[in-house]
């Protein structure tokens, strides 16, 4: 939790065949240790993943050039998404637009609280390293150089299921017009109402509530079927 004690939740590819099975909306993989260990994408993953998802596709997760986010496109991926560069060159953000289109390039700004001041400050590297940066204006400079979409991953509340962080989820969503996707939290399909109703039409995402069941957490990936999305969503939007 809040990006300790990883736990094993199985095979990649296997997932991406049952959330196939399941209908899901969209996929995003995310390789978290990538950039902290220096390593390039694993193209031979991506490639792999892609041939199986039969559902818009995102990957992010050690993406520092404008010539890797053309070939993970290429491996036929939707969205390209950077976390760490976007903060060390916001410029690859504009690049990345420029070439694979802006609607490809998402930007991941994980969050945490700062205690002494209440601010939401943006962290990378695994949510180790401090940038400096407020997310709020991380978050406008990413759309000004032409981001697709925001997604912010609350740290404090990662792997806890108690709820998303509203109070962040509602300043990024009044700081830009982008689209943006809220991740870090959600423990139960209320969890995604309450987002879409504070927010209103937003990504709510979600990992430990779509592959863990019940208090002992056991393995067991789950997706809302399509009637139970579209009561969630009309019950939230009213």
């Amino acid at each position: 939790m809040a990006f300790k004690d990883p736990k094993y939740v199985g095979d990649p590819i296997n997932a991406v065949k049952i959330f196939n099975e399941k209908e899901t909306d969209e996929l995003a993989v995310f390789d978290i240790d990538a950039t902290s260990r220096g390593s390039e994408p694993n193209f031979r993953m991506i490639a792999n993943l892609a041939v199986e998802c039969r559902m818009p596709l995102c990957y992010g997760g050690g993406v520092k050039t404008v010539e890797q986010a053309k070939r993970i496109v290429g491996l036929g991926v939707e969205k390209v998404a950077i976390s760490s560069a976007a903060v060390e060159t916001p410029e690859l953000i504009s690049a990345a637009a420029q070439e694979i289109g802006g609607q490809s390039v998402v930007v991941v700004i994980d969050a945490k609280k700062d205690d002494r001041t209440g601010e939401y400050m943006a962290w990378t590297r695994n949510g180790t390293h401090p940038t400096g940066r407020p997310v709020i204006a991380f978050a406008r400079q990413a759309e000004a150089l032409g981001a697709g979409e925001i997604v912010v991953n609350s740290i404090d509340n990662d792997g806890r299921m108690k709820g998303y962080d509203m109070t962040l989820a509602r300043a990024v969503r009044q700081a830009v017009r982008l689209p943006i996707t809220v991740l870090g939290g959600a423990g139960s399909l209320a969890d995604l109402g309450k987002l879409i109703g504070t927010c209103g039409v937003v990504g709510a995402a979600a990992g430990s509530l779509f592959v863990f069941k019940g208090v002992y957490r056991a393995v067991l990936i789950n997706y809302p079927a399509p009637a139970q999305k579209e009561e969630l969503f009309s019950a939230a939007l009213g």
